[in-house]
């Protein structure tokens, strides 16, 4: 049986992969929370080496990462431990094993100033300290050579941890009037679907799970389909909120990102074309709005 590492199951995206990851294998928890008590602090490259080596694994899935964006840019040094060296000291592990890894990016790679979807060809350039260091962990995992997928995923959210959706539905049973910025445009991208679609395409491994990752090793874009801004995926979550009837909100409002000033700028377009992660391994990526639908149906 496949012996599958898991980092971060206790984040958004790790919560979910728990459960789409056990039909592929043995999955294994490892992280500064984990059920398993294999403790993995990614800030500290002698834990990762420690538990790597402990599991054994087949596969090491990461979606664990720094994702405070603001507080990275006063926290720079311990984001760039998490998202630019551990990924790299888990690829030199799982190269020593002759396992694979699969990791997880973000939009924030790119600067924003381009006018169409960005493909995997677009040259990455980060202008916030967070999608540096996010640079840095995939450049680390290509630099080892190990079979892998870096699957680039945009504006997570679901129905734990800290996201936009929890937010929005809370500031909306606590106020009048929101402003939310109408000039910053990406994906809203479940995180069910991120961990759904990393099953299925492992699923395609049939006997050979390293021959697999070797032969299609590389970025995809991994996001749902269409593309709105921060106001428009506000006015969405709204409309679609089962429990309309809680809500205070008389007023949203939208605003340009000047009027809601930051410490990390954020890039104004980060939508990521899916085109070849579709052509690559068949796969249909839902509608954002399908997406949001779904998640509050649930």
């Amino acid at each position: 049986m496949t012996r599958i590492l898991l980092t971060g199951s206790t984040g958004q995206v790790g919560w979910e992969l728990q459960r789409t990851l056990m039909t592929l294998g043995e999955v294994i928890t490892a992280g500064r929370e984990s059920s398993s008590g294999l403790h993995m602090d990614l800030s500290n490259p002698d834990t990762i080496r420690y538990v790597i080596r402990e599991v054994q694994p087949d596969l090491i899935v990461n979606p664990a990462a720094y994702t405070a964006v603001d507080k990275a840019e006063t926290e720079p040094e311990l984001a760039m431990a998490v998202n630019g060296t551990a990924p790299g000291v888990i690829a030199e592990e799982a190269k020593l094993l002759g396992a694979g890894v699969i990791h997880y990016s973000t939009d924030y790679v790119f600067n924003g100033n381009q006018p169409t979807p960005y493909t995997e060809e677009n040259e990455p350039d980060p202008e916030n300290i967070y999608g540096k260091t996010k640079l840095a962990g995939e450049k680390a995992i290509q630099a080892v050579d190990v079979p892998h997928l870096i699957l680039r995923t945009s504006w997570v959210y679901g129905l734990r941890g800290k996201n936009f959706l929890l937010t929005m539905l809370k500031l909306a049973r606590e106020r009048e009037e929101l402003k939310v910025v109408n000039d910053q445009v990406g994906a809203p991208t479940w995180s069910r679907m991120i961990a759904e679609s990393t099953a299925q395409i492992l699923s395609q491994s049939t006997q050979d799970l390293i021959g697999f990752l070797s032969s299609n090793s590389g970025i995809y874009h991994l996001t749902a389909t269409g593309q709105t801004s921060w106001y428009g995926f506000a006015k969405a979550i709204f409309e679609y909120d089962p429990n309309p009837s809680e809500q205070k909100l008389k007023n949203l409002l939208a605003i340009p990102s000047e009027q809601y000033p930051t410490p990390a700028k954020r890039p104004a377009y980060s939508s990521l074309d899916t085109q070849k992660i579709s052509h690559t391994f068949g796969l249909t990526l839902p509608s954002w709005q399908r997406n949001l639908e779904l998640v509050l149906d649930s």
